[in-house]
């Protein structure tokens, strides 16, 4: 009698159609794994920024090195690596190169400064002026604060408003008493916040800093400084128009509590063709900004107006209204604001004796 044996049938197709699949989804994940992981490097790249007005890059740190390229102010680089003092980057167009630490910022440094200008891109302008040299933005008023941007000499800016700070005078003897300490009086220097040409705010020492004023108006500062000029209103003068003006003034020093303390309505007196004080105000304790603009009242028909913010003696800032009705400026009151409160005589022009 025979016995049949059945055997097994095996599918060897579908047994490597397996094997294939899996050696294929394997390699799929490792690639997409490698790819994530790419992402993530170029994501968590370290970002930094050139704060010095031109750098150049070296092929490698060494006392014998090629110079790879230039990097300018407020560019933007990848970082690559560090080796002590030095940074490897690596720029927008692809140049790569070593570059001192010292001239580059953080990208956090650039945020706060794009921030910043973001915070004051409708602040009014209260003048314009121009470096006396180069000189770096700084993202406070102070001294020891962070830059990025630089100003070259000459640049022209406007100013946006004030900050007084206390100067640090390096190696400075400490008092050695509290008696001394309490007479002490630290140093004191102005800061103006500004923006250049190209948008870039941040504070700047306000003595590196002239600000316009018309020449004809500056002769009248009688040794106040002139903190803004606004223009008012024009007249015709022999078929040329003549600009009259606002001038804001403050004490010659740095440090006062105020940001100025007088005003003065400077107008044209078409016979003898000079500017005369129609205004003038003193003792104020005056606060940027100052608005300018123009109001309809009336009879009177449209004219220009300015305000000036100032503070009390109790800590309270409240403003004040003019008009300029050439050559005569008033006060125009708030409603429920008494006369009395708002009277102050204006100001005469002198006159010169005649020998």
């Amino acid at each position: 009698m025979r016995v049949a044996t059945v055997l097994p049938v095996v599918k060897f197709n579908d047994a490597r159609s397996s094997a294939i699949r899996l050696r294929c989804l394997t390699l799929y994940v490792l690639v997409l794994a490698s790819l994530v992981a790419c992402t993530r490097t170029r994501q968590s790249a370290e970002i930094a920024y050139v704060s010095a007005p031109q750098a150049f890059l070296r092929d490698q740190v060494a006392t014998v090195f090629n110079k790879t390229g230039t990097v300018k102010n407020g560019e933007r680089v990848e970082v690559l690596g560090r080796d002590r003092r030095f940074v490897h980057v690596r720029t927008s167009a692809g140049v790569e190169g070593w570059v001192e630490q010292r001239y580059l910022v953080t990208d956090k440094i650039y945020d706060a400064f794009q921030k910043l200008a973001q915070q004051e891109q409708s602040s009014p302008v209260q003048a314009t002026g121009s470096t006396r040299n180069q000189t770096n933005l700084h993202l406070d008023s102070e001294r020891d604060s962070e830059h990025l941007y630089q100003l070259d000499q000459g640049a022209k800016i406007s100013i946006i408003k004030r900050a007084a700070r206390e100067k640090a005078l390096p190696g400075a003897a400490r008092p050695s008493s509290a008696k001394s300490e309490a007479k002490a009086t630290p140093a004191m220097e102005d800061w103006w916040l500004v923006r250049d040409s190209q948008g870039h705010t941040g504070w700047v020492l306000a003595r590196l800093i002239d600000i316009d004023v018309p020449l004809e108006i500056a002769q009248y500062a009688e040794g106040q400084r002139i903190i803004a000029c606004f223009p008012l209103h024009e007249v015709i003068d022999q078929e040329k128009k003549v600009p009259e003006y606002l001038a804001v003034l403050s004490e010659n020093k740095d440090g006062m509590p105020f940001d100025f303390n007088a005003i003065r309505v400077f107008t044209w007196n078409v016979r003898r063709h000079r500017y005369e004080t129609a205004y003038r105000e003193r003792n104020l304790n005056g606060l940027l900004p100052v608005s300018v603009s123009h109001e309809n009242f009336d009879k009177e028909g449209e004219l220009p107006v300015f305000i000036v913010r100032v503070k009390d003696d109790a800590g309270n800032v409240g403003e004040r209204k003019y008009k300029l009705n050439s050559p005569i400026v008033k006060r125009v009151l708030a409603a429920g604001e008494s006369p009395a409160a708002s009277h102050v005589a204006p100001a005469r022009s002198r006159k010169k004796k005649k020998r």
